[in-house]
This record gives structure tokens, C-alpha cells and sequence, in this order.
């Protein structure tokens, strides 16, 4: 067989191998006009090497990050992740404490798989799903809870999310929230928090409900989210367009983020009450009489759902073996809101008055005056998000015209301010009150 006259040949740069060309693949790299060239073997070394070295690194890290767990967990016991926590939300201690073994057994769960074989045993995540009606502290608890380990914390809204092909946003944006609060470090990203709010609203329709049309927020989303809250390597372009091959893209791995849902899931409460009363129903003698009057309270059916109830509400049941603890929180009372004004470290009155004192101001509040606010929130059934609002409705006038002197002066704020807007009452501070003020603070 005669020998092709055509054969092209060429030595490698690295190697110095000389290399016969039937492809572009048999010398990927090469420029005509220095000679350079790089043959597809040493290009596969120079992968193996780069890959190996990654690999040492990410081991390094990991060692890194496993050691100052330790450190992490001995300042984070549950008791005193409570105890932060009781500074700042006032009531819920079953959440308080149901978040607070969940985050310790989180970190417990990543030492170890830092530090055993990962065949020795998996140990699952622990994943929340927090209940609890609109304004009761669901999403202020988690901002103080990332506050104390100091770890990124983001919150997406859930209802935004659509399933592939829809106008809307990815699934992968919740992971994309966390980069950016992680600013931009993917080691903080792989250990942070994703809170995914209004997790109900992405509920699938079914019974009465049940649309013909197609359903962009609901089932699909959450079969969207399963592989994420398990634990798996997500993939998201930077800024935050749909992904295309030409997009560059970031990939995060989700198996040491914690992942809480939260709703105010309306109605659940009937749902839970129809599966007690049919446990409870029995003929005979020992069948027990209700009145229809009866109807149990909202507080104390919310503490006994079950995930049979959240799967009746509309949750897929492999989301649910998803987010094994449940968390439950109360509705607050009236005097559950006062407390909110004026108790906690953050409290909305204490604000306002270190606000007005740079203005040599004293705010006072009436008792009957906090208790009309209390009572507005309750009205608006917004819960302690409505609290700032009213107030901040009321200071208006008073933080608009106080600047105006500089002169000592006692503000006091009454329950016909609240109720009617009308002035509260300035009256002068006497220079020994400011002097004893100045000298306590």
C-alpha cells in the first residue's frame, strides 16, 4: 500500500512528540505563525492535573471549615440559640426550640460527613417546614438565627418561582439569592441558609380546584425543588438570564444548605380539625357529644399537624420526605403585640425613642395607647408586621416638626392619637430631667 504523500505532521510544544494530524482533535491547540502546538495526550495530562490539584484544595477547605465547626457548635448549643433568640421574638418557644435543635443537628450533620467516609452513613438533612399565620415572627426568627452564627441567609419568595419553559423564575434563583448574599464566595454559599417564603401559595391544586389550564407555580415547582432541598449540584448563570451554551454559569452544591419553607398555609387548621374529629368519631354509649359551637381554636390545632394534613393541603408527598421537622408557630394575641412594642431588644417604641432622643426628645407612650396600636394590628390580621406601620403613621407629623428646636421637650403619645390622630402632647423637659437622662444613658 503506497504511502499518502498528503500526511501532515507536527511536533508538540510540551511533549516533543511528533504527532501525524488526521483530525483538528490530534492537535487541538496550535498557532501557524509561532509553531506552537499543544497534542490532545498532554492537553489530557494537563486536565488530570488541574482536576487533582482541585481536588486537594476543595479537601483542604473542607478540613478548614470542619475544624471551626467545632468551634461553631460549642457557642451554638440549642439553649443558647433559644436564649438569642427569646431577646428579640417574643412568645413561640416550640419553634424557638424546634429551630434551634434543627440548626445544631445541621452543623453536627456536617462534621460529620467532613469527617467520615460517606459510606459509613448518610445522615439526612434537616429541612424545616415552618406553619404559622401571616406576621407571627417566621421570617424575623430565621434573620436573627443567621445574624447569631453570622452565615448567609436569603429569602425568596416561592409564589415567583415557575416551572421550566414559563415566564418567570427558576428554581435556581433561590440558590442565585444565596451567592449574592454569600457575596459571591461559594464556600459561605454551600453553608448558608435558603428561606423560601409563601411555600403554600406553590401548593398543586386538586379536588374543586383543579385547573384545566396549564399550572406554572405549583406541582412542577415543587418536583423543581426536590433535587435542590436533597442536596445536588446546582447550576446558575450570574446574572440572572435564562441559561443558554454560550452563558457562563456558576455551580453551587446544595448538600450543606439548609433549606426552610414557610407559609401561612390558610385553612390547614380545617383540614387538621376534619382528620381529628373523623379519629374521634365512635358510635355507642362512650361516643363523645360535641356542639356545634365548639369550633377548636387556631393555636391548638396548628401543633398537631401531620404530614398526611400538608400533603391533603397540596404539598407532593416526596417534598415532604424532604423537610422532615415540622415547625409551628401561634397566632399572637393582643398582649402578645404589646409585648412585641416595647419588650424585645429591637423593639419599634425603643427605636423610636433613641430616634427622638438625638433630638433632646423624651417619647413616652400611654399604656391605653400601645394596647390601641396592639388592637389596630389585630384588626388588620397582619400580625407584627403591621406594627411599624401604624406607628410610623402616627410619629409622621411629630418627627417632621420635632427638628425644627433644639430645645429640651417631653413627647407623649396617647390612645386618641392612635385612634384619631390627633396631636400628641409636648411638654417642656426640665434641665435637671435631661441632665439625669444624659447621665443614666
Amino acid at each position: 500500500m503506497k504511502k499518502n504523500s498528503q500526511e501532515v505532521k507536527h511536533n508538540c510544544s510540551f511533549c516533543n512528540r511528533t504527532i501525524t494530524i488526521h483530525s483538528q482533535y490530534d492537535m487541538p491547540i496550535y498557532d501557524p505563525q509561532t509553531g506552537f502546538a499543544i497534542c490532545k495526550n498532554c492537553i489530557k495530562d494537563i486536565y488530570n492535573f488541574i482536576a487533582e490539584h482541585d481536588k486537594r484544595e476543595e479537601k483542604a477547605v473542607n478540613r478548614k471549615f470542619a475544624e471551626s465547626l467545632d468551634d461553631i457548635l460549642a457557642k451554638n448549643k440549642p439553649h443558647v440559640i433559644k436564649e438569642y433568640l427569646d431577646q428579640y421574638i417574643i412568645n413561640q418557644d416550640y419553634a424557638k426550640k424546634i429551630l434551634s435543635v434543627a440548626v445544631y443537628n445541621h452543623y453536627k450533620r456536617m462534621k460529620y460527613g467532613y469527617t467520615h467516609d460517606p459510606k459509613d452513613m448518610n445522615i439526612e438533612k434537616s429541612n424545616v417546614i415552618m406553619l404559622g399565620p401571616s406576621g407571627c415572627g417566621k421570617t424575623a426568627m430565621l434573620q436573627h438565627l443567621a445574624k447569631l452564627l453570622d452565615i448567609p441567609m436569603a429569602v425568596t419568595d416561592a409564589s415567583s418561582l415557575t416551572e421550566a419553559g414559563f415566564v418567570g423564575s427558576d428554581v435556581e434563583v433561590a440558590v442565585r439569592n444565596l451567592y449574592y448574599a454569600a457575596d459571591k464566595n461559594i464556600e459561605r454559599t454551600e453553608h448558608g441558609i435558603i428561606y423560601l417564603d409563601e411555600f403554600d401559595k406553590i401548593a398543586r391544586k386538586s379536588g374543586a380546584n383543579n385547573s384545566i389550564t396549564a399550572d406554572p407555580g405549583h406541582e412542577g415547582v415543587q418536583q423543581g425543588l426536590l433535587k435542590m432541598i436533597e442536596g445536588g449540584v446546582v447550576e446558575f448563570t450570574a446574572q440572572g438570564q435564562r441559561k443558554h451554551p454560550e452563558a457562563p454559569t456558576i455551580k453551587v452544591n446544595t448538600t450543606n444548605i439548609l433549606f426552610i419553607v414557610g407559609g401561612a398555609f390558610v385553612g390547614i387548621e380545617d383540614i387538621i380539625a376534619k382528620r381529628l374529629k373523623t379519629d374521634a368519631t365512635s358510635i355507642g354509649f362512650g361516643a363523645e357529644v360535641q356542639n356545634k359551637n365548639d369550633k377548636p381554636k387556631y393555636n391548638s390545632l396548628i401543633h398537631k399537624v401531620r404530614p398526611e394534613d400538608l400533603i391533603q393541603f397540596g404539598i407532593i408527598p416526596e417534598i415532604i420526605g424532604r423537610l422532615p421537622v415540622i415547625c409551628t408557630l401561634e397566632e399572637l394575641s393582643e398582649d402578645d403585640l404589646l409585648k412585641i412594642l416595647t419588650e424585645p431588644k429591637n423593639a419599634p417604641v425603643k427605636q423610636y425613642q433613641e430616634l427622638l432622643s438625638m433630638d433632646n426628645v423624651k417619647l413616652e407612650f400611654e399604656k391605653d395607647a400601645l394596647y390601641a396600636v396592639a388592637h389596630k394590628a389585630i384588626e388588620r390580621k397582619t400580625g407584627a408586621r403591621s406594627l411599624r406601620g401604624i406607628l410610623e403613621d402616627v410619629m409622621l407629623d411629630i418627627m417632621y416638626e420635632i427638628p425644627q428646636s433644639n430645645e429640651p421637650r417631653r413627647v407623649i403619645i396617647t390612645k386618641d392619637c392612635i385612634e384619631n390622630h390627633t396631636k400628641p402632647e409636648i411638654l417642656p423637659l426640665e434641665t435637671s430631667k435631661t441632665n439625669k437622662t444624659t447621665e443614666n444613658n
